[in-house]
């Protein structure tokens, strides 16, 4: 999604007379009027600057854009899964003297672990160890201890 700050070149902090002084200068800039000259596809829309202008000088509506921008970069940072896998489709490693731990291949040649104490504390996704996909893994196999989505951030 646009950033409308970006497009007016202002920061989230800028007040309503740098807004309006930076929607204005755009206007000038791009304006095809003004600026017979420089008709490239440099230019940006008019109607996006408008568009950018409209939202962020008003007070009730710049608000909501804030809350929506805020709601957008959360989203972001949280992982989504790549698939939901069965603990009962990873193959149980055999670890002498340490936890158990359990493996399950990623397609990149990679695989996700998850061990006894990661999903003891309930750690929900378990990233692949050699690329970004991450997976799920739905714990079946021991409902009385880990009947609960587990997987973990470790790498």
């Amino acid at each position: 999604m646009l950033d409308y700050y970006q497009i007016l070149n202002t920061s989230p902090s800028a007040s309503y007379s740098e807004i309006k002084l930076a929607y204005h200068a755009l206007l000038l800039k791009h304006h095809p009027d003004k600026n017979i000259h420089n008709a490239n596809s440099n230019s940006i829309d008019i109607a996006l600057i408008k568009d950018a202008y409209v939202t962020l000088s008003s007070p009730i509506s710049r608000a909501q854009y804030d809350a929506s921008l805020s709601r957008r970069k959360q989203e972001s940072l949280v992982p989504r899964p790549a698939q939901v896998v069965s603990l009962e489709e990873f193959t149980q490693l055999d670890t002498l003297g340490s936890d158990d731990t359990w493996e399950y291949p990623c397609r990149c040649g990679g695989s996700y672990r998850i061990t006894e104490t990661d999903m003891e504390k309930g750690l929900h996704l378990v990233a692949c160890r050699s690329c970004s996909e991450s997976s799920g893994a739905l714990v079946i196999s021991q409902p009385h201890k880990f009947s609960h989505f587990i997987p973990s951030s470790q790498k």
